[in-house]
């Protein structure tokens, strides 16, 4: 199955900014799309971004982050982006990436999900 190795996670103040990346390894890359997830403590995991692997890479946001969240990707290196500004409290949860996310009923299916990496974003 696809390998998926996320970075960046670690702690910020309220404003700041953080650059998530994550990397593909074991099938093409570039025809499949890929999105960000989160979870915080207590709560359901909750759709943040998706990237098309075609018709030039379109995006799509949830409302909660539209405007401070960019995803992108990088084919030639296998990896894709979530940059994240203007950030706040309420963005504090652990970020996945997700290998061809579609949505099954009232869940959230991937072929592969990265490990996870932790976003703490203090007042």
């Amino acid at each position: 199955q696809v390998q998926l190795v996320e970075s960046g996670g670690g702690l910020v103040q309220a404003g700041g900014s953080l650059r998530l990346s994550c990397t593909a390894s074991g099938r093409t890359f570039s025809i499949y799309p890929m999105g960000w997830f989160r979870q915080a403590p207590g709560k359901e995991r909750e759709f943040v971004a998706r990237i098309f692997g075609s018709g030039g890479g379109n995006t799509y946001y949830s409302d909660s982050v539209k405007g401070r969240f960019t995803i992108s990707r990088d084919n030639a290196k296998n990896t894709v982006y979530l940059q994240m500004s203007s950030l706040k409290p309420d963005d504090t949860a652990v970020y996945f990436c997700a290998w061809n996310p579609y949505a099954d009923g009232s869940r959230w299916r991937a072929d592969s999900w990265g490990q996870g990496t932790q976003v703490t974003v203090s007042s």
